[in-house]
């Protein structure tokens, strides 16, 4: 099993370097929006936080994504997103746990990184066809709960259940998927600041986490491939 170890250890230069300018673009949209929420500000450094180090394949990002969950679900409510308050507190933080849990049975050697699944039709094929289901439920109670812009938080629905999927399976393809998720919700904080600027900050938010995840893929990738080459079980 994973032993939890200092995830900033083995950041390299690249990834500090994207960590600090993540929560420096975070921090400043923060400082000039108007009546800026310290709640977006702490959930949006908690997340491109955490999303650094599950591009590094280490167990803490997905601890981290569960309080992000917690503190974005709250964030949700309040702009009556309610689909976006459903899925982070319904399913992206279980998700999150489902993840932890996966992660430390399926270290890299002794390592403190996970070792890249391996996928198949019939993963890809569940993934999907969970996430078409649900999708579809939750166009209807999102409908009924009359929530706002439900075509892009239907399709964020969409997305982040395939990703969760996939990041619950190991899969590099987790970060292309949070990636299209991330596009959905710059739309979406976009026509919520269009309303209230002081959400602007979750705008950037967004752009940094999309940064982030095509990172995590490139990582992911380079980390699927130095372990099969290794061939440690």
């Amino acid at each position: 099993m994973t032993k939890l170890t200092n995830p900033f250890r083995n950041l390299t230069k690249f990834e500090w370097t994207l960590w600090l300018v993540s929560c420096s673009v975070v921090a400043a949209s923060y400082l000039l929006s108007p009546d800026g929420s310290l709640l977006s500000l702490c959930a949006s450094l908690l997340g491109v936080t955490a999303l650094i180090f599950v591009a590094k394949g280490h167990v803490a990002g997905q601890l981290l994504c569960i309080i992000f969950a917690v503190l974005y679900g709250i964030i949700s409510f309040y702009f009556r997103y309610y689909g976006e308050m459903i899925t982070y507190l319904c399913m992206s933080a279980p998700a999150a746990v489902a993840a932890v849990i996966s992660w430390l049975k399926n270290p890299y050697g002794k390592t403190d990184e996970v070792k890249v699944g391996k996928m198949n039709a019939a993963k890809w094929a569940g993934a999907v066809g969970l996430s078409v289901a649900v999708t579809v439920a939750f166009y209807f109670i999102l409908k009924a709960l009359d929530t706002a812009n439900l075509l892009f938080s239907t399709l964020s629905v969409a997305t982040s259940f395939l990703a969760s999927s996939l990041t619950f399976l190991r899969s590099p393809y987790y970060a292309l998927a949070y990636a299209a998720n991330d596009v959905v919700l710059i739309v979406l904080w976009v026509l919520a600041a269009i309303a209230d600027p002081a959400y602007l900050p979750m705008i950037f938010c967004f752009i940094m986490f999309l940064a982030n995840d095509l990172y995590g893929f490139f990582n992911w990738r380079r980390m699927k491939r130095r372990q099969e080459k290794a061939r440690i079980p």
